[in-house]
């Protein structure tokens, strides 16, 4: 089992127990799960700092990336 299927899993246990333990609703959890697992995993991604153009000494933009 993948790390992501892991979080997953446990995130949409933790879902069914705020629910009261109610039984029945198991996709809509896991679905759940998955969308906020999913946006914060693709939220890690976006957060990467970004490339920053500059000028070379021919005057070319070439991109950079920021420190």
């Amino acid at each position: 089992m993948s790390d992501l299927e892991q979080n997953i899993r446990e995130r949409a246990y933790q879902l069914w127990v705020q629910s009261g333990y109610s039984h029945g609703q198991a996709e809509a959890h896991w679905l759940t799960a998955q969308r906020e697992v999913l946006a914060s995993s693709l939220g890690a991604v976006a957060r990467v700092t970004p490339a920053v153009a500059t000028k070379t000494k021919s005057g070319k933009s070439r991109k950079k990336r920021a420190a």
